[in-house]
């Protein structure tokens, strides 16, 4: 898939670019299903087009990314990632240096912010999508640890016209809880979509405290 992907954004650009991650995410998730992962997905009724929007989830596992941003590839997904995932890992580290996501340096402030703030301008610009996990870090009980403000804080600064969608995972914590391998058995995934905030209807301290709580409301673990 990494010999795939560059062939596709080095010939045919951006469009066969995405076309090919949503394949790569579409074999990430059906080779979990092998182990007898099932996924569910709810409240896609609730997802608007032709807006910029901000996906808001909790974070339990290494496999919450690749069922969203296949279920979400209509939505342009990027993502905000620590630097060290843009190299050394096939496929992945490609996807992020060149699909659009900010790549941020946890021990530069500086930088971060304007990594951050281009996304949010690029969004914004195009109507496509941010995903972010606000934890900073994976619960990998599938408890959730308090939401960080600083990344959300700068997306919904400078995309204006977004809307957060908060969204719940359940159960990915499942299929790593033996570590990396053996992969758990069974896992049952479900992503909940909950109904979109206008950004520019709250001030942000309420916009955060509403979607964390939207969120973990849903939590099952």
């Amino acid at each position: 898939m990494h010999v795939i992907q560059w062939l596709c954004y080095n010939i045919g650009g951006y469009k066969a670019h995405h076309k090919s991650v949503k394949l790569l995410n579409r074999i990430l998730v059906d080779l979990t299903k092998i182990f007898g992962t099932s996924y569910t997905y709810s409240g896609r009724e609730n997802l608007i087009k032709g807006v910029p929007l901000i996906f808001v989830s909790n974070h339990q596992s290494m496999y919450d990314v690749s069922p969203m941003e296949y279920d979400l590839s209509e939505y342009h997904p990027k993502f905000i990632s620590k630097i060290e995932l843009g190299s050394g890992i096939p496929s992945v580290s490609y996807n992020l240096r060149h699909g659009g996501s900010a790549l941020i340096d946890r021990k530069n402030g500086k930088q971060a912010i304007e990594e951050i703030k281009k996304l949010a301008l690029y969004i914004q610009e195009n109507n496509y999508s941010a995903i972010i996990y606000p934890e900073g870090t994976r619960s990998k009980d599938g408890k959730p640890k308090p939401f960080k403000e600083n990344g959300l804080k700068v997306l919904t600064k400078y995309a204006k016209d977004a809307y957060i969608v908060p969204v719940t995972i359940n159960n990915t914590w499942q299929i790593t809880q033996n570590g990396s391998f053996p992969l758990y058995v069974g896992a049952k995934v479900n992503l909940h979509y909950h109904k979109p905030l206008k950004v520019s209807d709250y001030k942000f301290d309420e916009l955060l405290a509403l979607t964390e709580q939207t969120v973990k409301n849903s939590i099952t673990a």
